[in-house]
């Protein structure tokens, strides 16, 4: 099917006739030339009279003036455009003979391509010339249907210094969207005439949206590898009616590939997979949500940067000071870690991710140390008097503990005067083997300064 298609367009295009594309008749009168040519306009066929004098005036597009010459004819050396006018020439005040100069360069063969905007919109052909074209150049778009021939018209083109183009317009109505047409350009000059090649066209099928608009790269906060991307459809597009799907490509400043994201249907996105801390270069390009046509040109680059903690930052880089103010609260203030320094790189749901930090109060730190160096204390302690205890039941079964023979010694007896209780205020040591209070020998009872004496220790005075 499309083999017999592709030969039924070769064929009429080899059987269409050039429309006619006619150079411009030259009025009477007028001299031709080419732009950097010497031209010499006569006035007389002979000299003139010794009293006579020869002058010519100039009316061109550009200025008016008079040049008084002594020959009967005037020579102008390498004309351009604005050269072109009507020279008179005058002897002694009365007027001789009047001509046309005309600057021209014949046509380019105009290059042509067509496009159209959106779907309420005109298709647009246009070209660029190499060189200036000359005031007086005409071009007119040919249009007829494909095939049929029918509903020839011409379109006149115009010429736009500022950008140097040529621009012709086809209105096409909207139930004929999908309608082929042969288009051909006709450009003319005084100095020749020249035709384009046929195209065949519709308006779906140069459907080109303009690249779309206010392109922004924004951080995503708390996350160091996002970016947000956010455009808007082009001014030329209406999307109440028709929309476009989007292409993303975006890339780090230090690579030389892009990342491409297509099927867009929103005009925003996040990019998950951003190099932490890299400018990137972001730009969008959309299409008819139909695959009409081809895809717009690419957004002017825009750049943005993933999101970065500065209290990390300045840990890192080792600029985070650990003085504090005279007047620092430790109980009331909150101290920060920074980030990435318990965790490792990424994120985790439900945790703490790179860029995340924990606030814990300090006074926290000093009551955990405390009661920890306290009950460490009471530990060791416990373990010491039980210890002894285990060591007493061992010898005890073992063999019979030896009496140990404290020599006594007399104590002088107390003045009548004194103050103090009969009772010595130490006793001296008990052993092992000593009767206790109870009246039993062993019993493990010691006096009340004695180290292994956990109760006085624990128990208040």
């Amino acid at each position: 099917m499309w083999a017999l298609r592709a030969a039924g367009l070769l064929c009429l295009l080899r059987a269409a006739a050039e429309g006619p594309c006619p150079r411009p008749a030259l009025p009477p009168e007028t001299v031709l030339s080419t732009v950097g040519a010497n031209v010499t306009l006569p006035c007389l066929q002979r000299q003139p009279e010794p009293n006579g004098t020869v002058s010519w005036k100039v009316e061109t597009q550009a200025v008016s003036s008079e040049r008084a010459v002594l020959e009967p004819s005037l020579l102008l050396r390498l004309v351009q455009y604005n050269d072109s006018g009507r020279y008179s020439c005058y002897v002694g005040g009365c007027l001789v003979r009047s001509l046309r100069l005309l600057v021209e360069e014949p046509p380019e063969p105009p290059s042509f391509s067509c496009y159209r905007r959106s779907h309420v919109k005109d298709i647009l052909c246009e070209w660029q010339p190499q060189r200036r074209p000359s005031p007086r150049t005409r071009a007119v778009l040919w249009v007829k249907k494909w095939l049929t021939g029918k509903n020839a018209t011409e379109q006149r083109c115009r010429y736009f210094p500022k950008v140097e183009k040529f621009t012709c317009r086809i209105t096409v109505p909207p139930s004929e969207d999908d309608t082929f047409l042969l288009v051909s350009v006709c450009v003319s000059n005084g100095a020749g005439s020249t035709v384009s090649k046929d195209q065949v066209i519709s308006a779906n099928r140069v459907l080109k949206p303009d690249p779309p608009g206010n392109v922004l790269v924004d951080p995503v906060e708390s996350a160091p590898q996002k970016l947000r991307v956010n455009w808007t459809y082009p001014p030329s597009w209406d999307p109440k009616f028709y929309r476009l799907h989007f292409q993303v490509r975006y890339r780090a400043e230090r690579s030389q590939s892009y990342t491409e994201i297509d099927q867009l249907r929103e005009t925003s996105l996040v990019i998950h997979d951003a190099w932490h801390g890299a400018r990137h270069m972001v730009q969008v390009r959309g299409l008819e949500e139909f695959g009409h046509g081809s895809w717009s040109e690419w957004s002017q680059e825009a750049v943005g940067t993933p999101w970065a903690d500065p209290i990390g930052l300045e840990w890192q880089t080792g600029s985070y000071s650990s003085q504090f103010p005279s007047d620092y609260d430790f109980y009331t203030d909150t101290f920060t870690f920074p980030p990435g320094l318990y965790g490792t790189e990424g994120t985790n749901e439900g945790g703490l991710g790179v860029g995340d930090h924990s606030t814990v109060p300090l006074y926290t730190f000093l009551v955990t140390g405390g009661s920890l160096f306290l009950g460490t204390g009471l530990l060791a302690g416990i373990v010491l008097r039980y210890k002894k205890k285990w060591r007493r039941g061992s010898l005890g079964q073992g063999k019979a503990s030896a009496v140990v023979q404290h020599p006594l010694v007399p104590l002088a007896p107390p003045s009548p005067t004194s103050p103090l209780s009969e009772a010595p205020l130490l006793s001296p040591p008990a052993s092992p083997g000593s009767v206790g209070s109870t009246g039993t020998p062993g019993s493990g009872d010691f006096g009340p300064f004695d180290v292994t004496n956990m109760d006085y220790l624990l128990v208040p005075q």
